[in-house]
């Protein structure tokens, strides 16, 4: 898959450390930068992921950027110790020389009662802890929820004025879901494949309640691979289906889903694309 896209755009959520891309990274990352791809976003899911996620950010510096936090599904009964090791991971991050490649946000964090309640009183303090860190050094979260908007819409409410922005990533929801979402005024939507699926409503849903400029793009590569790829291993490249088919449903062009979900980017992440024109 080629694209002839004149200025590139981000997918904002991919798990390039993972078992899945250890064969073939290099060429994973050519052919999302073949596709129209010029940065990718990173999150750790725990602390034995994050040195990966460093060292394929070292290896790809201004195309891949780093996140650190504890996923849901990963909070255990020893999740303090883990916060408390993450915590001065970032602080030693957000203090090293400017060669390091620097953390751009907190994640992949939230809230997951998909399986289990089990660690329900643990998963809702991990993420408190985790809000905490994003007002306290300044950056955005990347937000994973299943199962549990209102209890982490509770929870953000707390902290609301001070929230420095984020993402809500693999939104999936209905308009009144997206709507409670887009009250927090510095976050945005992060959109998928699930975009492209058949029996998704999104293609309607979002042009109808979400304006443009509340919306990233990203893949959660290895994971729900868009259309026409679904069902195999996703991939970063594969974000230009997304993008299209934002377009479509949008009626704009494809130019235009780019240039203002780079701009989302820039004004959450802090991240300048001049580089990406």
């Amino acid at each position: 898959m080629s694209n002839a896209q004149s200025v590139k755009f981000v997918d904002t959520h991919a798990h390039l450390d993972g078992e899945e891309f250890k064969d073939d990274l290099p060429e994973v990352i050519a052919r999302a930068q073949t596709a129209g791809v010029g940065k990718i976003f990173v999150p750790a899911i725990d602390l034995a992921h994050f040195p990966d996620v460093m060292r394929v950010s070292r290896s790809y510096p201004d195309v891949v950027y780093p996140m650190i936090g504890l996923h849901p599904e990963e909070v255990k009964e020893d999740w303090e110790k883990v916060l408390e090791e993450m915590k001065c991971l970032l602080q030693q991050n957000l203090q090293a020389p400017d060669d390091n490649p620097r953390i751009i946000a907190v994640g992949e964090v939230g809230l997951d009662y998909y399986w289990s309640r089990e660690y329900e009183g643990e998963q809702l303090k991990a993420f408190e802890e985790q809000v905490k860190w994003s007002i306290a050094f300044g950056l955005p979260l990347m937000i994973h929820c299943r199962k549990a908007q209102n209890e982490m819409v509770k929870l953000l409410r707390k902290y609301e004025k001070d929230l420095p922005g984020g993402v809500f990533h693999c939104f999936t929801g209905n308009d009144k879901e997206a709507a409670e979402l887009l009250t927090f005024e510095r976050f945005a939507l992060g959109i998928g494949g699930v975009l492209t699926f058949k029996s998704s409503h999104l293609r309607e849903m979002l042009p109808a309640n979400v304006p443009l400029n509340r919306i990233v793009l990203e893949t959660d590569s290895p994971y729900m691979a868009p259309v026409p790829m679904r069902g195999k291993r996703n991939e970063s490249a594969f974000v230009a289906y997304v993008m299209k088919q934002l377009a479509e449903s949008y009626k704009i062009p494809e130019e235009e889903v780019v240039r203002q979900t780079n701009a989302n980017v820039q004004r959450i992440f802090g991240i300048r694309m001049d580089d990406m024109l």
